[in-house]
């Protein structure tokens, strides 16, 4: 596998070599149970059915946006409050395409995605909270671009053409394939992204992007790169949305909520890793799934577990553990091993 090697250097001074590696036993055994755990989430359809399949479609989702907003603001630096802008565009693009006839799917991850460069041309000229508020104000514009126009149903919002006529047992199934596909594309993506030279420019960039670029980085095709990976991953989610309701409104779709949960993931799970995002979206479900019928308290409650995440572990449940036991499932950088001996 690329990049899972190791060297062994001499230390200065002692005649024992300390080992720099990639890779563990640990993320061997890892990788092999995630595997296995994608065949199993694949098959749900044939022994589960529906019952089992709406719940992890929405888990699925989460951890998608969370494994898309972490590449960002966990590795690149780009705080987003406005992910949603592409979510929405993925889900009215999956409209267009859809009456045109042409492929819905992967055709709304790429226009969001095109979409995002001539913006992002824009909003990168920003940093720290003034690239957050600009991404909030962007996705305000499409949101109210949206509304004005009439193509799309202005107001009242667009019914998605294609599905209507399957079997609802075939929709859904489709549906939940489809979703997790992108789920195991974004975390599998990002993580072999990360691990390319591409993750070490990215955390110089987030870190200082001054002291990046002094160092020969390319500050801007590092920043471009992330925003543009990431506005497609929202792309292809905000289809998926689009999917499950068979509906586009425009009040929905650009619902800053989404970019909310997605801070909230991250930051309880752990920003800057691969496992972190994956932890806080089953973290962000199982309050969902247990909180949801308390109504406005779910919101209070979200709210200050975040908070509270945030003060006694600043890199979040996942960053926690890993320091407290050292564990690493999906490493993405150097592990230094002492001698034996």
């Amino acid at each position: 596998m690329t990049g899972m090697r190791r060297t062994a250097v001499p230390v200065t001074g002692t005649e024992h070599p300390v080992t720099v590696s990639r890779w563990s036993r640990t993320a061997s055994g890892s990788t092999g149970l995630a595997f296995v755990a994608v065949l199993v989430l694949a098959a749900v359809p044939y022994f589960a059915g529906g019952p089992a399949e709406q719940p992890l479609i929405t888990l699925l989702t989460f951890v998608a946006m969370a494994t898309q907003w972490n590449l960002l603001a966990g590795f690149s630096g780009l705080t987003s409050f406005g992910q949603q802008a592409y979510l929405g565009l993925g889900a009215y693009a999956l409209y267009l395409v859809a009456v045109h006839g042409v492929n819905p799917f992967v055709a709304a991850a790429l226009i969001a995605a095109v979409i995002s460069l001539p913006v992002s041309v824009l909003v990168l000229r920003l940093s720290g909270g003034y690239f957050a508020v600009a991404t909030l104000v962007i996705a305000s514009v499409f949101q109210i671009a949206a509304t004005l126009s009439p193509s799309v149903g202005g107001t009242t919002g667009v019914t998605v053409p294609g599905l209507a006529g399957y079997d609802p047992v075939l929709r859904e199934a489709l549906i939940y394939w489809a979703t997790l596909a992108v789920a195991v594309i974004s975390v599998a993506g990002v993580f072999l992204l990360v691990r390319r030279t591409f993750g070490l420019d990215a955390r110089a960039v987030g870190s200082d992007p001054v002291a990046a670029a002094s160092a020969g980085v390319r500050v801007g095709r590092i920043r471009r790169l992330a925003y543009f990976v990431a506005a497609g991953g929202a792309g292809a989610v905000g289809a998926l949305i689009a999917l499950q309701t068979l509906y586009v409104e425009p009040t929905t779709v650009f619902s800053i909520q989404y970019s909310v949960d997605m801070l909230f993931m991250v930051l309880i799970g752990g920003m800057g890793t691969i496992e972190g995002p994956v932890l806080g979206a089953l973290v962000l479900f199982g309050l969902q799934e247990a909180l949801s019928s308390y109504g406005a308290w779910y919101l209070v409650i979200v709210g200050g577990l975040a908070v509270a995440a945030t003060l006694v572990s600043s890199r979040g449940l996942w960053g926690f553990a890993a320091d407290r036991f050292g564990l690493s499932l999906l490493p993405v950088g150097y592990r230094v091993r002492p001698p034996r001996g």
